[in-house]
């Protein structure tokens, strides 16, 4: 991970919910709640690109593609 401006932060977990989820990450708690953090952001670009769904047309030339084999 590159260098990052990085923000401290005071949060207020449920306790069974933070052990549960470091065993499951196998790390402290810095290390869970950024997994957590990046899995957020992932899941809200995959529905982001679900929207997308057959609206992104795409135009190729079969031909043009294949004659370069």
């Amino acid at each position: 991970m590159k260098s990052q401006t990085k923000r401290k932060v005071t949060v207020n977990l449920p306790e069974e919910l933070l052990e549960h989820a470091m065993k499951a990450c196998g790390g402290g708690t810095t290390v869970t709640i950024v997994q957590a953090l990046k899995l957020l952001a992932a899941g809200s670009a995959y529905d982001q690109l679900r929207k997308m769904k057959g609206e992104v047309k795409i135009d190729l030339d079969l031909r043009e593609l294949r004659r370069d084999r």
